[in-house]
């Protein structure tokens, strides 16, 4: 387990932040989707126009995922349904990925906590595979190609899932899914 496993939490980067770095945190996650938002279980359609509008949708998807200490975020969680995804390569710069495929994916896999930037406060058990490889087009439309192990292929997963519009308490245990749901569910207040 490398340092950067230690601090990720699921999806989320744990750290303490400054109150600043916490005033954006939170001002992120605002523009976030969250469940049970319709987007979250949508299909993304594949991107067929590499421009400048694409270019600056994965800057604004770069920099909101940063400022929610994320180390993955899919289009769908911004409300746009697009085959496209970023995330945080362990020491490298975040990198987006569109219309990716997974491929080559392990048979081996490994259960771990998972938790995501739309689904606040919760964390389950997801099985994974343990590697895998990534591959698409960047936002200017050149091809990429991402050799995954770890925690890197388990976002890979993580956000593919997003863009066919599977969360992970969908992919969790049945009792593991029905403690989540219990704490997402709204409460209901009498006045």
């Amino acid at each position: 387990m490398t340092d950067a496993d230690e601090r990720i939490e699921g999806q989320v980067v744990e750290e303490e932040l400054d109150p600043e770095r916490e005033t954006r945190r939170r001002f992120a996650l605002a523009q976030i989707r969250q469940y049970p938002d319709a987007a979250l279980k949508m299909q993304a359609r594949p991107v067929a126009e590499f421009d400048e509008q694409l270019v600056k949708l994965v800057e604004r998807m770069k920099q909101l995922m940063q400022d929610a200490n994320g180390i993955g975020l899919a289009a769908t969680q911004v409300g746009v349904l697009q085959r496209l995804f970023v995330f945080q390569p362990e020491d490298a710069d975040a990198v987006a990925v569109v219309n990716p495929e997974l491929q080559d994916v392990s048979e081996e896999t490994d259960v771990a906590d998972e938790g995501c930037l739309s689904i606040q406060g919760i964390t389950v058990p997801v099985e994974r595979a343990l590697s895998l490889t990534l591959v698409g087009k960047d936002e200017h439309g050149a091809d990429v190609r991402f050799e995954l192990e770890g925690y890197e292929a388990r976002c890979a997963q993580h956000e593919t899932d997003h863009l066919d519009g599977v969360l992970m308490i969908d992919r969790t245990t049945a009792e593991a899914r029905k403690e989540a749901l219990a704490i997402l569910r709204p409460r209901i207040v009498l006045t």
